[in-house]
């Protein structure tokens, strides 16, 4: 067996501790996963996602979730990454100034001067770690990054393979657990377009707000069931929260708002010594949750007093 270079030894001993996880394999079974999502993530996927994502995979292809905001593309994203690999997925968040030596890495100063620009003075950033590691990649609003980043990202998903020229080394990816998920929302306004290029090369998977049902069960699932929140309040929350997708406000509530009510309203009825969730509850804590600008403020009170009969 190869002996592992500097870099590979200093990608475990940095990162070796925050990819571990506690899945004794990886899971590539559709069903299964869709399973697990729900009892380990509480996270309500329809097999559809889960079923393109994981093909998508063994096609060599990476993945572009994109849909409005509190759909649940990150969270989601970052699950499958990690029951695909049976390791926990890096995240990288996305700015215009992002670019490889934030990703890959690069030479620290002090170090490339005492020893010089090689293997001992290299810094791995998150991506190679990925790549050695055999773990997955979540690019998170891949729209608010440049063109250029955008096509790096590309290219090594496509070769799986990261060059390193400084170093005159190619590391490639030693097994299908590196894998990347882009997230999107075209409607961000902080963004830049995603390229032709970008977009022949990726499978897009829609996401959009699920169906009342389900959403209600994702409010079941993630706010538990103490304080009680009764069935007549979970229904108050979901008609608010689809009256005001409908309205003009700048921010419209996704299931990751909805979720944040209940469970604001249940920490503020368990702060009263109520082990119930009332009307008051779920009213006063609407606005700090639903209003994210001043300028929909109004909006947001008008339509929560329609829906609960009392003034927020």
């Amino acid at each position: 067996m190869q002996e592992a270079s500097a870099i590979e030894r200093l990608v475990h001993e940095i990162y070796g501790e925050a990819v571990k996880s506690d899945l004794t394999q990886p899971v590539r079974d559709p069903f299964r996963a869709v399973e697990l999502l729900e009892k380990r993530y509480k996270l309500v996927v329809d097999k559809r996602i889960v079923a393109v994502t994981f093909a998508a995979f063994m096609a060599s292809r990476p993945v572009l979730f994109e849909g409005p905001p509190g759909t649940g593309k990150t969270e989601v994203g970052e699950a499958l990454l990690e029951l695909w690999s049976g390791k926990r997925p890096f995240i990288l968040p996305c700015s215009e100034n992002y670019d490889e030596y934030k990703v890959i890495g690069d030479f620290h100063p002090i170090m490339a001067l005492r020893k010089g620009f090689n293997e001992e003075s290299f810094i791995p950033r998150p991506l190679l770690a990925a790549i050695i590691l055999d773990t997955g990649v979540l690019v998170d609003e891949i729209r608010r990054s440049n063109e250029d980043f955008q096509n790096l990202l590309l290219d090594i998903s496509d070769k799986r393979r990261i060059i390193v020229p400084e170093l005159r080394r190619m590391f490639k990816a030693r097994g299908y657990g590196f894998q990347i998920i882009f997230t999107s929302n075209p409607e961000d306004i902080a963004q830049n377009e995603l390229s032709d290029a970008f977009l022949r090369r990726v499978v897009r998977v829609d996401f959009n707000y699920p169906p009342r049902d389900v959403e209600a069960k994702i409010i079941r699932l993630r706010a538990g069931s103490r304080p009680r929140i009764p069935t007549n309040i979970t229904n108050m929350i979901l008609d608010t929260i689809n009256a005001l997708r409908k309205t003009g406000i700048q921010h419209k509530p996704g299931t990751a708002e909805a979720v944040l009510w209940a469970r604001m309203a249940q920490e503020l009825a368990r702060l009263r010594g109520s082990d119930v969730v009332s009307i008051n509850d779920v009213v006063e804590t609407s606005m700090p949750v639903l209003a994210k600008r001043v300028e929909d403020e109004d909006e947001v009170r008008e339509v929560v007093s329609k829906h609960f009969g009392v003034e927020p």
